[in-house]
């Protein structure tokens, strides 16, 4: 093979569509656009012009807040962790044994809750508690390690 003989494979660039260069051109006369009409014009985009009603976005009012502040915590309960722990036959559970099976994401920050019931002690490492997992977890004599949510 020689740079002569070098070539794009068949279909790898196509020819820029020039329109209205006569009717031969099969683009020609309208260019494509058809006739008359305000769609046919030169820069017409009408997004969200609906004839002179009310265009939607303008007659659903505004609603509600969101605060730009909000922390968002992926909340795993006690039984959740109960079942884990005998699962994997540890009693000490910390980020990265619930990234590992599943339970939350790699950046994903985690919140125990107090649904369910725990019967043996689980030391926990977690970025927040609730006050039922709190009085919970130490019932039964486990130890609660909070994270800096904001420490990487």
């Amino acid at each position: 093979m020689r740079l002569n003989e070098l070539r794009d494979n068949v279909g790898a660039r196509t020819d820029k569509k020039r329109v209205g260069r006569g009717a031969g051109s099969g683009t020609g006369k309208t260019s494509g656009k058809g006739h008359k009409g305000q769609k046919s014009r030169a820069g017409a985009t009408i997004n969200g012009f609906e004839g002179g009603q009310m265009p939607l976005q303008r007659r659903v009012p505004k609603f509600g807040f969101v605060s730009p502040n909000r922390v968002e915590y992926k909340g795993i309960n006690l039984d959740t962790l109960q079942e884990l722990s005998e699962k994997i036959g540890k009693t000490n559970l910390g980020p990265q044994d619930l990234i590992d099976n599943g339970l939350a994401g790699k950046h994903d920050l985690i919140k125990i809750l107090g649904r369910g019931a725990i019967s043996s002690k689980i030391d926990v490492t977690a970025h927040q508690y609730s006050k039922s997992a709190t009085s919970a977890i130490e019932a039964v004599g486990g130890t609660m390690v909070t994270i800096d949510r904001l420490a990487k």
